[in-house]
């Protein structure tokens, strides 16, 4: 004869019971809906051609502390801008005008 294993169902060990406050469950039965808005990018809105890699105040924004290049999904830029501020970080770098690292 077969043992069967205890039944996990809500209100048991390990169950699904979405009664709980925490994340994954609902509050109140009501769902809350987190709408994020779509970054643009900040040179197509201003009409920038053309980055300059002189410019450290602009390239600094793109820069975090440790020194690393911030991707499109963070920094809202487009495909096009984005390789045109990977190019002018790097030729600041070299420049010395922008650091390749932290301290």
């Amino acid at each position: 004869m077969a043992t069967m294993a205890p039944r996990r169902g809500p209100g048991g060990p390990g169950g699904g019971d979405d009664r709980r406050g925490g994340p994954g469950g609902q509050q109140g039965g009501k769902k809350k809906f987190f709408y994020r808005r779509k970054r643009v990018c900040k040179f197509c809105v201003e009409k920038i051609e053309y980055i300059d890699f002189k410019d450290v105040k602009t390239l600094q924004q793109f820069i975090p502390e440790r020194g690393k290049i911030l991707p499109r999904r963070i920094s809202g830029t487009c495909a096009l801008h984005q390789r045109k501020l990977q190019n002018a970080i790097k030729r600041a770098r070299i420049a010395a005008l922008l650091p390749f690292t932290a301290d």
